[in-house]
């Protein structure tokens, strides 16, 4: 079972995300000034139910949102009327070579094997314009699980991975990506979060 079973409950528990976390929201400030340096639009990448899209546009950065889960992006349109967001895979996204400024995944990569994620950054790189920033959220540590229970407590059945920055890091660089920071929230909580941001090279 996939997110299509818990995107109303997943929407609910990150509805007020930024708010309660002012790590991420200074993060994505730093986003988006570098977006508008370079331009938009910006592709979220796994939006899932939209709040990080919508709150993108709310700054004046015009952006998109691409999930794999139906009812994730039906959930998102619903939310956020005028926006918009499309069903489609981050491993092969249907976006032209160079065709956005910006590019965000936040939690997008958690349930991806290894070879995945590097095919992901290949296309991440692929759809950037030269130069164009990309900011990376995902769980930080050594291992992997079966998620069995989602949100709201719903049957789920979905892989998990936890990785260390400096391997994602490894990866961005071998996708074509300078690496410009990385940083570690919630360090010592059971489920600590990396952040990464880099850019593509010219």
């Amino acid at each position: 079972m996939s997110y299509d079973t818990v995107a109303d409950s997943y929407a609910d528990q990150v509805r007020h995300a930024l708010a309660e976390q002012p790590y991420l929201s200074g993060a994505l400030a730093l986003f988006v000034d570098s977006v508008r340096r370079s331009g938009g639009p910006v592709a979220d990448m796994g939006c899932g139910p939209g709040q990080i899209t919508a709150h993108l546009n709310e700054l004046g950065i015009d952006s998109f949102g691409v999930d794999l889960s139906p009812q994730m992006i039906d959930v998102a349109r619903r939310d956020h009327p005028g926006l918009r967001f499309e069903v489609g895979s981050i491993t092969a996204p249907e976006l032209p070579d160079a065709s956005v400024g910006g590019l965000i995944a936040w939690q997008s990569l958690i349930h991806m094997p290894d070879e995945d994620v590097r095919v992901a950054l290949e296309h991440f790189r692929r759809v950037l314009r030269p130069g164009g920033p990309v900011q990376l959220l995902f769980h930080a540590g050594n291992d992997s699980w079966v998620k069995t229970q989602g949100y709201g407590g719903h049957p789920m059945n979905v892989p998990v991975y936890r990785r260390q920055p400096h391997l994602v890091a490894g990866w961005l660089r071998e996708a074509g990506f300078e690496v410009e920071a990385h940083m570690v929230l919630n360090p010592d909580s059971e489920f600590p979060q990396a952040l990464l941001f880099a850019r593509r090279a010219a």
